[in-house]
């Protein structure tokens, strides 16, 4: 009975250990926004995760962007914020993530419905922002987090480097270059490089 009781604590305590820490609604707001433009933050609106770690709608905003906090469950921080518009690419993303699907196969399925017409993509041109952090740079309790790093997406449907004179790979740091030319979510890409404390 000692043996069995032993064993019963063991795996409480394993499973609590092995759950992520979720932070408050306050924090995962507060941290959310971040990888959006200051002057947008405000009325943003906000997705981040519930206790049982399901992604929830945590504040209706009134302008043009959509924030996602960071997924406790992965290590490191990392929050986006893109255009609304860009929402149905995105959320049908993580339905498929959440199926179980990785990589080119969410993007083939993606592409598929797109070109079906099932799945709507923008027209005009529509930016994510994504800002990471080292995991020992984020505290979950207070929302602070240091050296962080942008990364700027512009979706443009179908464009190319023929289309946009942009190279398909960067020739220098920073240096814009387009990414999936050709494709439904052709895009361009910008990022800044690294600061010292980031590397």
């Amino acid at each position: 009975m000692k043996t069995l009781f032993s064993f019963i604590l063991y795996l409480y305590f394993f499973n609590v250990q092995d759950q992520p820490i979720i932070p408050t609604v306050e924090v995962q707001i507060k941290t959310a926004v971040l990888a959006a433009p200051a002057e947008l933050q405000a009325e943003a609106t906000v997705y981040g995760y519930n206790n049982e770690g399901k992604m929830v709608l945590l504040r209706k905003g009134n302008n043009q962007l959509i924030c996602l906090a960071d997924d406790p469950r992965i290590p490191g921080f990392n929050v986006a914020s893109y255009h609304k518009d860009l929402d149905p690419f995105m959320n049908r993303g993580r339905e498929l993530k959440l199926e179980g699907k990785k990589g080119k196969e969410i993007e083939d399925i993606r592409v598929k419905e797109i070109e079906e017409g099932q799945l709507k993509m923008p027209t005009q041109p529509t930016t994510l922002y994504v800002l990471t952090a080292p995991e020992n740079n984020y505290n979950k309790n207070t929302g602070e987090v240091n050296n962080t790093h942008i990364r700027y997406v512009v979706y443009t449907p179908y464009a190319t480097s023929e289309s946009t004179g942009l190279p398909l790979r960067p020739h220098a740091p920073g240096m814009p270059w387009i990414m999936d030319p050709g494709t439904p979510h052709a895009h361009i890409m910008i990022t800044p490089p690294a600061n010292d404390k980031e590397k």
